[in-house]
């Protein structure tokens, strides 16, 4: 069995709210909204608005977070390189499910459609 790395474990503790306000930045620098922001993680977690603010609000970390959320089934075809890793071949089931928000929100930084980036199956 796999030990842990220290961005694992890193991640683990992290809180979403933390990096939030760096994911709102990224897109908006980038042209696009804080509501196609929304629409991004609400697809990959199934969160609503409201649960979205409790998670900033109650500054859960990215364990809890994902934890609670349901998570889409079609996050599996989220494929590509983040962070020099690719998303797909991610080990540790935590780290891959960030990686997945932080690939999604890099093609809505880069300018990709809501359709491509909400992948369907």
């Amino acid at each position: 069995m796999n030990q842990p790395s220290k961005t694992d474990e890193r991640i683990t503790t992290m809180s979403f709210a933390s990096v939030y306000p760096h994911y709102v930045t990224k897109v908006e620098k980038k042209g696009r909204s804080r509501k196609d922001l929304h629409a991004v993680i609400s697809w990959l977690t199934g969160y609503d608005d409201a649960a979205l603010t409790h998670h900033i609000n109650q500054k859960s970390s990215f364990q809890t977070f994902f934890d609670q959320a349901d998570l889409n089934p079609n996050a599996h075809l989220i494929t590509g390189v983040i962070c020099g890793y690719r998303v797909e071949t991610i080990e540790n089931p935590l780290t891959q499910k960030v990686r997945y928000l932080d690939k999604l929100v890099d093609e809505l930084a880069k300018g990709k459609t809501l359709e491509k980036i909400l992948r369907k199956s």
